[in-house]
């Protein structure tokens, strides 16, 4: 590997003027170490506790033609969920947390110590008509996808498809959409320093409502022709590599960090980045132009991304070293100033309900909102979360709902998307959170999270139930 991992207590910054991560070299350099320790009610991961997202290059990424290739078809296990039916769930004057215990009947990946390059254990998506899509990645290398009624039951058989990490699902009236990573190759390239370490694929994959799998199609670049130490290659490295999906109505967007293989004589280096592309829902085929590029923020951690119909444009923000903030990629526009001192992280992006966007961030393990249309945030608000890595979704008309670790559950507290005030008072969500998983928004004003369940086979969906309009 091109670094050695750092302590999970905190990412590390050191001064450079030319700031390239060369593999296994001397000037090698870590911007971001693996992030707070905390073993979950799932405790079976067995991997690293830590590894380190990348520190900015000053030099210039050379410009890439996608070559992303679909991958040979996976025949998923069938199963029929019930007819589509809406999910009207009662609405209150205050916040309502509804706690489900789902038996999935298969082991699920553990929590391990949450950093920023471990599995994920779950991810949850609505569908139009509110009820859920359920994912976890289990213990035998394979991820599994089960519907979940409007009572967030399991119902019918879940189908699975190989992948060793779970990056993220979304759903549409026809189906759903997984995120994950496979196993790659990195070729027979020479790396200019260090020793080997796995060169693994994104992937994109299709479900329909029975759970048949439509198409799968690969948002790195690796092929038979091109393998992870060959010049020009993006794939998935041992660093930050969690993504998020997003989508216009017709193509899904994936955006996730990347590690980028760049020439150095006779060997290559290997720096640190992030990517986005876009897949036609129907097709799977990519999608040239819509926001999409093959880097942006560099180094990148903390990617999220979101469609606004408003603008018909995919908006995203990452955090980065370049210049210690957050931002807007592809071309770099500050939203919020930070500091590279180990305590710079993202949370989560959402529409606000007037022009322009929320994201929640933190620095020095209190939590901020920030609002931006276009560059530099034009409002700032400090809550009270004292967390390193806060959770931010839509929540019904008008509000956004955040959460954040509060010992071993979580807390809430509802915003109003327009202006950032507070909106009643700070509420408990008694789930234990993790880092990276993510609340998703629900049409009838809700919003769920997938979180561990009482044993290894199973998962908790918290859901804060509809506010009165």
């Amino acid at each position: 590997m091109s670094t050695t991992p750092v302590s999970p207590a905190s990412h590390r910054r050191r001064p450079s003027t030319r700031r390239r991560v060369a593999v296994g070299v001397a000037a090698a350099l870590i911007a971001a170490a693996a992030l707070s320790a905390g073993v979950g009610l799932w405790d079976d991961w067995s991997g690293p506790s830590s590894q380190s997202s990348m520190q900015h290059h000053s030099a210039s990424t050379p410009a890439e033609t996608p070559t992303a290739t679909a991958s040979p078809s996976i025949v998923a296990t069938s199963s029929s969920p019930p007819a589509e039916a809406h999910c009207g769930r009662p609405a209150g004057a205050a916040p309502v947390v509804k706690v489900t215990e789902v038996n999935v009947g298969v082991r699920v990946t553990g929590y391990g110590s949450e950093g920023d390059t471990e599995p994920l254990p779950t991810a949850i998506a609505a569908t139009p008509s509110g009820d859920s899509w359920l994912a976890w990645l289990g213990t035998d290398k394979r991820v599994y996808l089960g519907r979940l009624d409007c009572d967030d039951q399991l119902v019918g058989t879940p189908t699975s498809v190989a992948g060793i990490d779970l990056q993220d699902v979304q759903a549409d009236s026809g189906g759903a959409v997984v995120l994950l990573t496979r196993r790659g190759s990195c070729g027979s390239g020479t790396l200019c320093g260090g020793t080997s370490s796995p060169c693994n694929t994104m992937h994109m994959v299709r479900f329909d409502n029975s759970g048949n799998q439509v198409w799968e199609r690969q948002v790195t670049n690796l092929s038979g022709n091109r393998g992870g130490y060959d010049d020009g290659a993006r794939f998935v490295w041992w660093y930050q590599h969690h993504g998020r999906l997003a989508s216009d109505g017709t193509n899904y967007a994936a955006y996730f960090s990347v590690a980028i293989t760049v020439k150095n004589g006779n060997c290559v280096d290997i720096h640190e980045g992030d990517r986005m592309q876009v897949v036609n829902a129907t097709t799977g085929s990519l999608v040239s132009g819509h926001d999409s590029f093959a880097v942006g923020c560099s180094h990148s951690w903390n990617t999220r991304i979101v469609w606004d119909p408003r603008t018909s444009h995919f908006v995203m923000v990452c955090a980065t070293d370049n210049g210690c903030r957050i931002a807007q990629p592809d071309p770099y526009r500050t939203v919020a100033a930070g500091t590279c001192d180990g305590t710079l992280f993202g949370g989560d992006l959402v529409l606000a309900s007037t022009p322009g966007y929320w994201t929640a961030w933190s620095q020095g393990g209190r939590a901020r909102l920030e609002h931006f249309k276009n560059g530099p945030s034009d409002t700032t608000i400090t809550t009270a979360a004292k967390s390193s890595h806060p959770h931010l979704v839509g929540y019904g008309a008008g509000r956004m709902l955040l959460t954040w670790a509060s010992g071993s559950a979580m807390a809430g507290l509802v915003y109003d998307a327009g202006s950032g005030k507070a909106v009643g008072s700070q509420f408990a969500i008694t789930v234990k959170d993790h880092n990276y998983q993510a609340f998703k928004a629900y049409p009838d004003g809700s919003a769920a999270y997938p979180a561990a369940g009482s044993g290894n086979t199973s998962i908790r969906i918290a859901r804060v139930m509809p506010l009165n309009s």
